[in-house]
């Protein structure tokens, strides 16, 4: 377009060259009247066709030049848009630059929080008005093959449900081996845990229970023991407690026993003549010492159980008139956890309303050795000592004293316990235990062979399971042990039981 533009331009040019001196002319030339006005001669045809030509081409000059502007313009309004447009082109470059890093650290931010979340552990219970209730426990079947090689254990009875040496039957003129089959749900444990802030203080209260402590010999329905029909039986009160701040009301483990010395095992205890077992009512303060040390002492509820020479029958006396005293000083670390425990006791009986005392006092050191970082390895012993605390060691596998007619006084028993567990894990969901257990009697040398012949004066067990995991919330294990008694007498008699266990915590 441009180039016919100048092309006629270039032709108007010429044109107009051409016709300037011919008009000039015509203009110039003199007109002479002589006394009248002067008058310019008409136009001939050809100048008023050139003159129309030139304006014509004056037109399409002026047009052109209108065009030419008017494109000029056009240009200059394409440049500044395209200017514009590179420019909010760079500037939403920069904008979604910004954009993609805000969200890049929000979303670096939000995943750190995720995970921060998931690390965190998850509240658990319940919140019933300013109370968080928590409720756990397990669910467990234990089935066991038992072979006594002296004699016979009573079905239902606590012998037959887990390893109670006292119970094992020992040789006599009549006696024969006997093998028995039980499965059983009754260590199913159920917990209900409360926590309560008041006034700047946390209170605490569990509550715990089973079906395994109360034993039933009596084999018909409604006394609850028959394993013919609904195999139903007693829910039993294990711990009751209220805490407030450091100090512990109610009934607990007794504060002189460290259960973290108790080995894994399928059993209900595992090691019982080697270890401090009771629960019991206390009042019990704890006392934080720093470095991972914490002092207990207790007042706990007392009960002598006291023998009569000649018999080995254990007595329930229930005529205390002061609790025992007990004391522990634990320590956590990263190494292990030890514990040193010391408890003094008023043995008590009445005969014709006459009140009879002794004298108890018993140390116990147990702890716990890691093997690993993971402390899912590790190694438990107890080792305890003591004069007339026998219902504190191996389930009153001894009783406290020996009540002497002839003397009206309480003879002294001495009881020497220990035990021994490795816990070694072979991979994350499968380990095993190797247990070993012992208990020694001495009886005062004041008592003649014959009053105390039916005593129990040892036993001992070794014990070694599987546990396999296949999920946390689940445990398979398999357990043989062999375990003897023996009497002041001499005779004894010899426990061997393979048992399977399968538990679900919760």
């Amino acid at each position: 377009m441009f180039k016919s533009k100048k092309a006629a331009f270039g032709l108007l040019m010429a044109a107009t060259a051409l016709a300037t001196p011919q008009l000039a002319m015509a203009d110039g030339m003199p007109n002479h009247h002589h006394g009248k006005a002067a008058h310019r001669a008409a136009p001939t045809a050809r100048e008023s066709a050139l003159s129309q030509r030139v304006e014509r081409l004056e037109a399409e000059l002026a047009a052109m030049r209108a065009d030419i502007g008017a494109a000029k313009s056009q240009a200059a309004d394409s440049a500044r848009v395209e200017q514009t447009a590179i420019a909010n082109a760079g500037a939403q470059a920069a904008t979604a630059a910004q954009v993609a890093q805000t969200a890049a650290a929000q979303s670096k931010d939000v995943a750190t929080r995720v995970a921060a979340v998931e690390k965190k552990p998850q509240p658990e219970g319940m919140r019933v008005g300013a109370t968080t209730l928590k409720i756990g426990g397990f669910l467990k079947l234990e089935a066991a093959n038992s072979h006594f090689d002296e004699g016979t254990v009573a079905t239902n009875t606590l012998g037959r449900d887990f390893y109670l040496p006292q119970t094992i039957p020992v040789a006599s003129p009549t006696s024969k081996p006997s093998t028995a089959t039980d499965f059983s749900a009754k260590q199913a444990r159920l917990w209900l845990n409360l926590e309560t802030q008041v006034a700047g203080h946390t209170l605490k209260g569990y509550v715990e229970t089973d079906f395994q402590t109360t034993a039933s010999a009596v084999q018909n329905v409604t006394a609850g023991g028959s394993q013919r029909t609904t195999n139903g039986y007693t829910l039993a009160l294990r711990r009751a407690y209220v805490q407030l701040d450091r100090w512990t009301f109610g009934q607990d483990w007794t504060t002189f026993q460290y259960t973290g010395a108790l080995p894994e095992s399928t059993d209900f205890v595992g090691a019982t003549e080697g270890t401090v077992f009771v629960r019991q009512p206390l009042v019990r303060y704890s006392a934080p010492l720093g470095n991972g040390l914490t002092l207990h002492l207790a007042v706990e509820n007392p009960e002598s159980a006291t023998t009569n020479a000649g018999s080995a029958s254990l007595i329930e006396n229930g005529t205390d008139h002061l609790p025992d005293f007990a004391a522990r000083l634990a320590y956590s670390g990263k190494v292990g956890e030890l514990s040193l425990a010391g408890i003094g006791r008023q043995i008590r009986t009445e005969v014709a309303g006459v009140g009879l005392t002794n004298t108890g006092v018993g140390a116990s050191v147990a702890g716990k050795l890691f093997l690993n970082q993971n402390k899912t390895s590790d190694l438990r012993f107890m080792a305890t000592y003591g004069q007339n605390i026998g219902r504190y060691v191996g389930l009153n596998f001894a009783p406290d004293a020996v009540y002497v007619p002839a003397t009206s006084s309480l003879a002294n028993v001495n009881v020497f316990a220990a035990l021994a567990a490795a816990r070694i894990a072979l991979s994350p969901t499968v380990r095993v235990n190797v247990i070993g257990s012992i208990q020694s009697v001495d009886y005062d040398s004041s008592l003649s062979l014959a009053s105390i012949t039916a005593y129990n004066k040892k036993a001992w067990s070794g014990a070694v399971n599987l546990f396999y995991s296949p999920v946390k919330a689940v445990d398979l294990g398999i357990e043989y042990r062999h375990g003897e008694r023996e009497l002041v007498s001499g005779a004894q008699g010899a426990l061997d039981r393979v048992e399977f266990a399968a538990k679900y915590n919760f």
